[in-house]
C-alpha cells in the first residue's frame, strides 16, 4: 500500500497538482483545531465547517483530547498561539469515538499478542509511566471534550485573550454541538 501512495506522489508532484494547495504556514481563519484521527473526519470535518486549505492548524490524535499539560498538542496549541497568530481554539470529539471505553487492560493484552513483552511493559512502568491511565479511554465525549476546553484555557501558558470553546460533530451528518464556549 505505501508503495501505491508514493506512486500517486511522484505523479501529484510531476503533474503539478499541489498548485491549487499553495498557502502560507499561517492560518488564514487564525484558529487551531484540536480533533480525533478518525477517518472519518478527514474530509468531513473541513467540509462541515467550510474550510479550505490554509485556514486552520489542525491537530489531531487519538480522541482529539489532551490528557497532559504538557503532551505534544498542549505544545503545538502554544506554538499555533505565539509563532502562527492563533487566537481562538476548538476542540472537536466526535459521536462513535474509538477511544470512548478504550481499556488498558484491552490494549496492554493486544500489544501483548503483538509481541510486545512483559519485560518491556514493566521497563515503561519502572520509569514512571502509568500505562492504566496513559493508556484509558474516556466514558463520556462531552466531558472529554469539556475536561480539554478546561485545560486549554487554564493552561499557565496560555494567554487570556484566546478564546477556547468545545463541541462534537455527528460523523454521519457533519452537525457540529456546541458542548461549550466563550461568548
Amino acid at each position: 500500500m505505501i508503495e501505491e501512495l508514493l506512486q500517486h506522489n511522484r505523479n501529484f508532484v510531476e503533474t503539478q497538482g499541489f498548485r491549487k494547495f499553495e498557502t502560507s504556514k499561517y492560518p488564514d481563519k487564525k484558529i487551531a483545531i484540536v480533533t480525533c484521527m478518525d477517518t472519518r473526519l478527514v474530509e468531513l470535518l473541513p467540509a462541515a465547517l467550510g474550510l479550505r486549505n490554509g485556514d486552520v492548524k489542525m491537530i489531531k490524535n487519538a480522541g482529539g483530547t489532551i490528557t497532559n499539560p504538557f503532551d505534544s498538542t498542549m505544545r503545538s496549541l502554544l506554538v499555533a498561539v505565539y509563532e502562527l497568530g492563533v487566537n481562538e481554539i476548538m476542540i472537536i470529539g466526535h459521536t462513535g469515538c474509538g477511544v470512548q471505553g478504550m481499556n488498558a487492560s484491552k490494549m496492554l493484552g493486544l500489544m501483548r499478542s503483538r509481541g510486545v513483552s512483559d519485560e518491556h511493559i514493566g521497563l515503561m512502568r519502572h520509569c514512571g509511566i502509568d500505562l492504566d491511565s496513559w493508556l484509558h479511554g474516556f466514558d463520556r465525549t462531552d466531558d472529554a471534550v469539556r475536561e480539554t476546553v478546561d485545560l486549554v484555557k487554564n493552561h499557565p501558558l496560555m494567554p487570556a485573550d484566546v478564546r477556547v470553546g468545545g463541541y462534537i460533530i455527528d460523523t454521519l451528518t457533519g452537525e457540529l454541538s456546541v458542548v461549550c464556549r466563550e461568548q
